[in-house]
């Protein structure tokens, strides 16, 4: 079963969509296997990092803008190619372990939804994945 969550994003920013994944496995019944969370936007991503102090996001904001500046030799018409770069950097999925009906995350990760171009109107799926074994 796939679901589709809604997001409106204000700024680039990370924004902690755990418990939204959380949810998503309790009400597919799956107590063994693997959670797919899907970003299907070019500048946004997903990805695991800790969830504790605050202040590792805007790090992690802060070096992404030092790797991925704006620039004027760029040519995409929209202007926003650092946050088509960033959002290839950070990679649109992620897979977690799924064990006795929870997610297997270390004891300070999140999951987070990336902006890169904000404010928007986003999406993204959780798609929860049965154990074969």
């Amino acid at each position: 079963m796939v679901r589709e969550f809604s997001l409106k994003t204000e700024r680039q920013n990370f924004y902690n969509i755990t418990g939204r994944v959380a949810e998503a496995v309790a009400q597919s019944g799956i107590r063994d296997g693997a959670v797919m969370i899907y970003c299907p936007h070019t500048t946004a991503g997903i990805t695991i990092n800790e969830n504790a102090d605050p202040d590792v996001v805007r790090d992690i904001l802060y070096g992404l803008d030092k790797a991925y500046p704006d620039r004027a030799e760029f040519r995409h018409y929209e202007g926003n190619s650092s946050a088509h770069l960033k959002a290839s950097a950070m990679g649109s999925s992620q897979y977690v372990i799924v064990e006795e009906g929870k997610l297997l995350l270390g004891t300070w990760q999140g999951i987070y939804f990336c902006e890169f171009d904000g404010p928007r109107n986003r999406k993204f799926y959780v798609k929860s994945i049965k154990s074969g074994l």
